[in-house]
């Protein structure tokens, strides 16, 4: 799959805005990354929240499950779309970050699949830290392009398949629910006792 077909156009144009935008190089660096840590940070509140709530704590713990899964999609079509990085269809437009994707993919992007499965996944479970998730799945995926990392339609395509592997969750539901209002680590809890 040539990419570059696709969108490369848009990918030489972020590049270009990138490069006269310094003093935002340090920013995205850093947040492609520790961005997705805020996720867990996220998790752990909103299991904390619904601690007691059998209901609830099922749909905290989806979201763990959901970037687990759909990181393992995004990996096998990656495998199988065979997408070269940007990077190495224009090695005279360096990107910002050093260019060894040789053997790694780009369709779709990781980091946008992730975070656009975690997110979701935190917005069934809790409005507030899903809309902040969203927010920070938006900045990722921006980052992912910026840094030269990956074209528009590699995170574009990680956002539609972490949002809809995120949304299996809605059928999930039932049997974790089930799963968790038996685990012990609940049974402490007088007011899932109620609920039983």
């Amino acid at each position: 799959m040539d990419g570059a077909a696709i969108d490369g156009g848009w990918y030489l144009d972020m590049l270009a805005f990138a490069k006269a935008t310094p003093w935002l190089h340090g920013f995205f660096e850093v947040f492609t990354n520790a961005g997705l840590l805020l996720y867990a940070l996220a998790a752990a509140v909103a299991w904390w929240l619904a601690r007691g709530d059998a209901r609830r704590s099922a749909a905290v713990l989806w979201v763990p499950i959901a970037v687990l899964l759909a990181y393992a999609v995004s990996n096998l079509l990656k495998i199988t779309v065979r997408e070269p990085r940007p990077c190495l269809r224009y090695p005279a437009v360096p990107p910002l970050f050093t260019c060894d994707f040789a053997t790694d993919w780009s369709f779709p992007s990781n980091h946008m699949t992730i975070a656009a499965a975690a997110a979701v996944a935190l917005l069934l479970a809790h409005r507030q830290l899903g809309l902040g998730g969203l927010a920070v799945a938006a900045v990722i995926g921006f980052s992912r392009i910026y840094l030269g990392a990956h074209y528009v339609h590699d995170v574009l395509a990680g956002a539609v398949l972490g949002t809809l592997v995120a949304l299996c969750g809605l059928v999930a539901r039932a049997p974790l629910t089930a799963i968790v209002s038996r685990s012990q680590v609940f049974a402490f809890d007088p007011r899932l006792q109620r609920r039983r």
